[in-house]
């Protein structure tokens, strides 16, 4: 391989496979940099006990008592995501102000990003329809695909949430459900690989692409060590990496990290030099600070008089809460369906429960996921101790807008006469374990100020000219909204002004 490039890409999930698919174009040379490996495409992809018990696709990594799961695969996280692909709301963008806080504005509005979010639904093959959630932002443009159409037991829920007064709505999802499309509709989309690429995942929509220009190379199972910067600080010549023991410097015009959140700040933590002695770009030094990664809950929802034999769930989500209610002064957050829920994901659940009863009882229940905002706290962080490991700490908040939302949803599902209705949660104000790195955000909020933000808001670093980071790390605020299609149209925006 070359070592000199236009531009390097360090991760190639929604916003590293993003931003190399949508610079392809221009006839640089690009080079994407992966810490794993492709995904194999193999029966495990569908087996729940692989995928759930096993962690045949995860790698635990242990820092203090803080157990962190990460998939290192060319598609990052997107390939065992649940393709939920929503915009966050108009409002999301100004200040919101909570129970228990403020969620701060961001410094561009939703009408600058809106062209990018109509661009990443065509990229990732949304389906959706309008006219249904009440808290709708305004579009320049339809969904590209139709909205999902529920199997038996998700109308049956839509038909009593509408009864209830509710307005639940289809939920946008992201998979090659059309004519000749690779779709299935299959019971193992959210948390699985998919066998068939049907997924709206970065490697099937932009990195496979990107790769048929004929200018983009990738490297895999390559560990990007630090980045080295030119004498003054202001440019960074090369990257420093590590593949099977061996280390190589690959150099570049232009540097896109997109490592998520938690380890694109370790990265640049781990690249402190004499001219950036805090870590490069932390100026500010708010490298690896104010990590989010949502308040969320599960509700099993329990139905004696009907069997279960849908297969695709992930089709309706319920808004009505979202925001402040009559039934509240302040926002609540988003409800969604899960996936098929596998045994295999109960029983990691409740190790004591038997197969056979989780099996019977999945066959009449469904699950749905409640989302609430985390509120940035600058002492939640990523770092690295005197030795140089990664450490967390971390601390929940928040969390009366959780326990609302978990509380009203599940009085609105009792009285829609569902059998069981029970609610957990995996937060608990005394802990400070973090229960899950899925939708990591916040460790290099962008903004105008360089004394309060890491990037502008091109997700450009203050401190370095010609380096960008392109994941969840540029959200000042979590939202209650999966952060993917943000992430997506984002990497789209950033991608442009660089062209």
């Amino acid at each position: 391989m070359q070592t000199k490039y236009d531009v390097i890409i360090i991760g190639s999930g929604l916003g590293g496979g993003t931003m190399a698919y949508a610079l392809s174009e221009t006839g640089a040379r690009i080079l994407l940099i992966e810490r794993g490996d492709f995904l194999p495409v193999e029966p495990e992809n569908w087996d729940g006990e692989a995928v759930f018990q096993d962690n045949r696709y995860t790698t635990i990594e242990t820092w203090n008592h803080h157990k962190l799961k990460f998939f290192y695969f060319v598609g990052g996280g997107s390939k065992v995501y649940g393709a939920a692909l929503q915009r966050l709301r108009k409002e999301d963008f100004g200040e919101v102000i909570h129970s228990e806080g403020v969620s701060p504005a961001w410094p561009i509005t939703y009408e600058e990003l809106e062209p990018y979010y109509a661009k990443a639904e065509e990229l990732y093959r949304v389906h959706g329809a309008t006219g249904f959630d009440p808290t709708e932002p305004p579009r320049s443009k339809p969904y590209p695909f139709p909205a999902i159409p529920h199997e038996p037991a998700i109308q049956r829920l839509e038909d009593r949430l509408r009864k209830q007064g509710l307005s639940p709505f289809p939920f946008p999802e992201g998979i090659d459900l059309r004519a000749g499309g690779k779709c299935i509709r299959c019971p193992t989309c959210d948390g699985y690989p998919c066998r068939v690429s049907a997924k709206g995942d970065s490697d099937v929509c932009c990195v496979r692409p990107a790769l048929q220009s004929g200018n983009v190379d990738v490297l895999t199972n390559a560990l990007v060590q630090r980045l080295i910067t030119d004498e003054t600080g202001k440019r960074v010549v090369s990257a420093e990496v590590e593949k099977h023991g061996e280390r190589l410097m690959l150099h570049a015009g232009l540097f896109i990290v997109s490592c998520g959140s938690i380890n694109s700040a370790l990265l640049l933590l781990r690249s402190k030099c004499k001219t950036h002695p805090q870590g490069l770009a932390n100026s500010s030094g708010l490298v690896g600070r104010n990590l989010m990664t949502h308040n969320g809950g599960i509700i099993f929802v329990l139905d004696l008089w009907h069997a279960n034999r849908d297969q695709f769930h992930k089709t309706l989500g319920v808004n009505d809460f979202y925001f402040k209610s009559p039934l509240w002064d302040y926002p609540m957050g988003n409800i969604q369906l899960w996936g098929k829920m596998s045994p295999y994901l109960v029983k990691s659940f409740a190790p004591q429960m038997p197969l056979w009863k989780i099996r019977a009882i999945l066959s009449r229940s469904f699950a749905l996921s409640a989302l609430s905002e985390d509120l940035p706290d600058p002492e939640n962080r990523v770092f690295l101790d005197a030795s140089g490991d990664p450490r967390l700490q971390w601390k929940p908040n928040n969390l009366n807008a959780l326990d609302k939302l978990m509380a009203t949803m599940k009085d609105v599902l009792q009285k829609a006469r569902y059998t069981k209705v029970v609610a957990a949660t995996a937060y608990h104000r005394e802990l400070d374990t973090i229960p899950q790195v899925a939708h990591q955000l916040g460790t290099a909020c962008f903004g105008k100020d360089p004394d309060t933000s890491v990037l502008n808001p091109f997700c450009r670093a203050h401190d370095v000219e010609n380096l960008h980071v392109v994941d969840g790390s540029f959200f000042p605020s979590s939202s209650a909204t999966s952060p993917g299609l943000t992430i997506i149209a984002q990497a789209l925006r950033v991608a442009e002004s660089i062209k």
